[in-house]
């Protein structure tokens, strides 16, 4: 092969690859341009009570906050049901959720849904509700805050390993997994987790009309099942969609209303820009010397929860 075609080969290469990058372009574009009008399409501006689902462990979730956020906004939205199905979270996470319903309760009922679980965090979330609905084997409770880190010095030592450290003040970055406690480190992080504990049971005891003793005697960390949840008045109401549409209708809201799902938006947190950059390789056709899963690799949740959290676990 002579070197004027060799010359014509790599300039259509070079045409080729830009046009499937135009290409690939326009189809991304147009897939966002198609998700989020299905969206609002879905959604629609007809009247209907928005049901938003809190499940799985709870962050600082942008996404959600961003929903709630939109629902306040919408005249569509004639009320809120939040159903929750989750052991709990980071304890911050839960704050803002709560704060956010209610931003919501201060212009539209809300009304909380226990499905399966809401525990610690999760029910600091459920107590948002004007009315707290559960199943009589839902699981809930589990008032308090809890800090955990592992201790890894038995097995450094066991491998001859050892870790030296020169720090500014006795209490800098303490505890640490690397050698127990001090008193005094112990003392610190104990404060800093009864401070977030006692803002947790005054929420409790504001919201349930509880005094701060009464609140204290079941926040003990113990779980509940809907029945005696109902019985310590943790929940308003033993049932589910047929008994929170009644109440609804008590506040105005006809049970004629569509309940629309508002879903997560793909578009916020499902199509990220490490999955975007993925798909263009594999549509540039180079998926195979890249990795088809590495760049999306970090989208996936997080295995550990950092900061204070309010968890339940079996």
């Amino acid at each position: 092969m002579d070197q004027s075609a060799i010359a014509d080969r790599r300039s259509l290469r070079r045409k080729l690859g830009f046009w499937r990058l135009v290409v690939a372009a326009l189809i991304l574009i147009g897939g966002f341009s198609a998700y989020f009008m299905a969206n609002d399409e879905r959604i629609g501006s007809a009247p209907q009570v928005a049901r938003v689902s809190v499940t799985g462990l709870i962050t600082d979730d942008e996404e959600l906050l961003a929903r709630l956020a939109r629902i306040e906004e919408s005249d569509a939205v004639k009320a809120v049901v939040v159903s929750i199905s989750s052991n709990g979270g980071t304890t911050y996470g839960g704050e803002k959720v709560y704060k956010a319903l209610r931003r919501i309760a201060a212009v539209k009922p809300v009304v909380s849904d226990i499905r399966t679980t809401a525990a610690s965090a999760a029910y600091m979330i459920a107590v948002a509700g004007d009315r707290i609905f559960a199943g009589e084997t839902s699981i809930t409770g589990s008032i308090g805050v809890i800090f955990q880190y592992p201790q890894v010095k038995d097995l450094l030592d066991k491998i001859g390993v050892s870790l030296e450290e020169i720090k500014s003040a006795p209490l800098k970055a303490e505890p640490s997994p690397f050698h127990p406690p001090s008193e005094d480190a112990k003392g610190v992080v104990r404060d800093l987790i009864l401070d977030s504990y006692d803002w947790f049971v005054d929420l409790v005891a504001e919201r349930r009309g509880f005094s701060h003793d009464e609140a204290v005697n079941i926040a003990d960390g113990r779980i509940f099942s809907g029945r005696q949840a109902l019985k310590l008045k943790l929940v308003d109401e033993l049932g589910g969609d047929e008994e929170i549409r009644a109440y609804l209708e008590t506040r105005g809201v006809s049970s004629d209303l569509p309940m629309i799902d508002w879903q997560a938006s793909e578009g916020i947190s499902g199509f990220t820009l490490p999955r975007a950059l993925s798909t263009l390789i594999n549509l540039l056709g180079y998926g195979d010397l890249a990795g088809r899963d590495k760049l999306s690799a970090g989208a996936g949740e997080h295995l550990l929860v950092d900061g204070l959290t309010s968890y339940w676990r079996p």
